[in-house]
């Protein structure tokens, strides 16, 4: 049976695009490609170089110089893949409670998106990929014959990376991460350049109270329904 080329998987942190979306490119034998992670990718480079993050001019400047390589994991410690930024791994340092906290204003900078979005496009348009991020259906690739809208509420979503974190070590406290998650999404909502939102002809789930393959039985059917 014929699938759509592409999938795209759009939702605010921790609503399970990035869980989904792996499961479902594996079912298809897709690309999996999580595009969040460039973002991540240059605010950890910010932090590593100690610039500031108002500092539009220069994080721009770096992410349209930043050699970012992502390809299939390398390393057999749970990862959905390895993230290369200048030839250095930082897979799960771009996880890291600093880099949640700093990632939204950076990845709100016009300039950053605009280097980074034409990366995902050209990516996107080889086909057979499950592409996730927060701007998928709306931006980078508007056309995609099937667009995904994960959402959950932010206590279930905070709680779901607390024990993510204290699952690879990470100490940090669940009302910390609910405070920068609760102003995750309002940076990411009320941003001016491609702001969180749900494309006009998205398919909407709440992800609250699914367990993972429920929702990716979902997609899936979703998947097997629309023309290719």
């Amino acid at each position: 049976m014929p699938y759509p080329d592409v999938i795209a998987i759009d939702g605010p942190a921790a609503a399970g695009k990035s869980t989904v979306g792996e499961f479902l490119a594996a079912e298809l034998h897709y690309l999996y490609f999580d595009t969040g992670i460039m973002y991540r990718a240059i605010t950890w480079l910010v932090l590593e170089r100690g610039l500031s993050v108002d500092d539009e001019a220069a994080i721009t400047e770096l992410a349209e110089q930043a050699q970012i390589d992502v390809g299939p994991a390398d390393v057999s410690d749970g990862r959905q893949y390895t993230v290369l930024v200048d030839g250095r791994d930082v897979t799960w340092d771009l996880r890291k409670s600093q880099v949640d906290d700093n990632v939204s204003p950076v990845s709100a900078y016009p300039g950053v998106r605009t280097a980074l979005t034409a990366q995902q496009r050209r990516i996107g348009q080889r086909g057979h990929v499950v592409m996730v991020g927060r701007d998928i259906g709306t931006v980078v690739l508007p056309e995609a014959p099937l667009k995904v809208y994960l959402d959950a509420t932010v206590e279930a979503r905070a709680r779901r990376r607390y024990l993510e974190n204290a699952a690879r070590g990470h100490r940090a406290r669940y009302s910390d991460i609910l405070r920068a998650m609760r102003r995750r999404d309002r940076i990411d909502s009320q941003r001016d350049t491609a702001p969180l939102r749900a494309a006009a002809d998205a398919v909407v789930i709440d992800t609250t109270d699914m367990p993972v393959n429920q929702v990716v039985a979902t997609v899936l059917k979703l998947a097997q329904e629309r023309d290719p």
